[in-house]
């Protein structure tokens, strides 16, 4: 959501006139994205919010926070940064940038967009890519989970109109964009809050189905973050009846214990996220399965921890998320006690992630020797071969120097696997033409 948002804010800024510099220290404004979900990510602002202020005594400069930002935040960002404003206010920048009177070109230049979430979505982003994109369709949550700061950042759930979604995904696709990924805090309860007035998610995710069914072209489509309380069975059987509706299911489980799980208000128990693995595993059998965990979470027992070990044990996951419980002012879990020592939190940690390197090694290794469609997006990290991704979200390292195949599709058949991570060659040593 971070990068989505930030695409948003590039389209303002270049229509004042700017451009980008990947070096910070010749910039004559400098923003972050923030998000108050971890404090590890507000301890980042603070530092580089105060290299900046150094920098100030040196030469004219502007700089701004905005994103996921908690009130308690927020309160001591205003001390520090020049513009703080909520993601929704974007379309203002200009007009805030004049206000605040810094004497350069870009304050000269007239307000183009009028403020609110709604306008925000109208805003072209500039999209970091050529082939991936992310795309969002509702902003918000009305869940409140206990531990959880997105209802006091984001405000209750808004979602975008449909036929803006539609727009904006066929435009990509038309574009030659390969992988769409759309976005929400709650993205699965997609239209519960226009009831009568909006198509529900399962019937969004049929709509983007039969455009790549009668378009003729090729894509993957992903969506985080879903709710399990809203993965109704219709969602499921949607992904399965279309091949560009992509087979990777992201379902956060955070406990695999119900006591837990209420602590946290997540509105359901184990058994009910078993019914919906369950059927995943019946009508999507080749869909990848992600989610995301906390340990340590107030009051929780080692019995408690047990469940969830054993629930990981039991859904097999390719990928899990897995972050010890830190309290965020203004979450109803910030009143209870931090009371699960650091030290087991990080034990409890270290526990599931080496279970969840089992599952995930041994589903990889179940791909050896199989040839796989994947979609190649950058050089490795030694710049020596490609990597790429499965439809599946497995990561890929491909033998194969040429840089003409990033941002393709390529058969790769698979010659080894790691825990979280396969090996291959291409089949072909040269691009797939889209089917049209």
């Amino acid at each position: 959501m971070n990068i989505s948002d930030s695409e948003r804010v590039v389209t303002v800024l270049n229509e004042m006139g700017m451009t980008r510099t990947e070096h910070e220290e010749e910039a004559s404004l400098l923003g972050i994205v923030a998000c108050s979900v971890r404090q590890k990510a507000i301890d980042k602002v603070y530092s580089r919010i105060h290299k900046w202020n150094q920098w100030k005594a040196k030469k004219p400069l502007l700089t701004f926070v905005s994103g996921c930002i908690l009130p308690a935040d927020r309160e001591k960002f205003l001390k520090l940064f020049d513009l703080v404003f909520p993601m929704n206010e974007v379309p203002t920048l200009p007009e805030m940038i004049r206000q605040n009177g810094i004497v350069t070109p870009m304050g000269l230049q007239p307000a183009s967009f009028e403020s609110g979430i709604s306008d925000f979505w109208k805003i072209a982003p500039k999209h970091h890519s050529g082939f991936e994109a992310f795309v969002p369709i509702q902003n918000g949550c009305d869940k409140f989970c206990t531990f959880c700061a997105v209802p006091y950042t984001r405000g209750r759930e808004v979602s975008r109109p449909s036929d803006e979604i539609l727009a904006e995904v066929k435009e990509l696709i038309s574009q030659g964009y390969k992988s769409i990924t759309l976005l929400g805090q709650n993205v699965n309860s997609y239209g519960l809050d226009k009831k009568g007035e909006e198509i529900e998610f399962h019937e969004l995710l049929r709509s983007i189905g039969e455009y790549g069914k009668h378009s003729g072209k090729h894509f993957w489509t992903y969506f985080t973050s879903p709710h399990p309380r809203d993965m109704k069975p219709e969602v499921i059987d949607v992904i399965a009846s279309y091949p560009v509706l992509a087979k990777q299911i992201h379902l956060p489980l955070q406990s695999g214990d119900n006591m837990v799980l209420i602590h946290m208000n997540r509105k359901h128990k184990l058994e009910e996220y078993r019914e919906i693995v369950t059927y995943i595993r019946k009508k999507l059998p080749i869909a990848t399965l992600f989610t995301d965990i906390i340990t340590g979470f107030s009051g929780e027992t080692d019995e408690q921890f047990s469940n969830t070990l054993k629930a990981v044990k039991e859904f097999q996951y390719n990928m899990a998320f897995v972050a010890v419980y830190s309290p965020r002012p203004g979450a109803v879990s910030s009143r209870w006690a931090d009371d699960v020592p650091h030290h087991v939190k990080k034990e409890r940690l270290h526990i599931l992630n080496a279970e969840v390197e089992k599952s995930s090694l041994k589903y990889n290794q179940s791909l050896v020797g199989k040839t796989l469609q994947v979609l190649i997006t950058d050089k490795d990290r030694k710049n020596e071969f490609l990597s790429g991704l499965t439809e599946g979200k497995i990561n890929v390292r491909i033998a194969s120097s040429d840089e003409s195949l990033i941002g393709n599709f390529v058969d790769i058949k698979i010659t080894g696997a790691a825990e979280f991570s396969i090996a291959g060659e291409p089949v072909f040593a040269e691009k797939l033409e889209e089917i049209s």
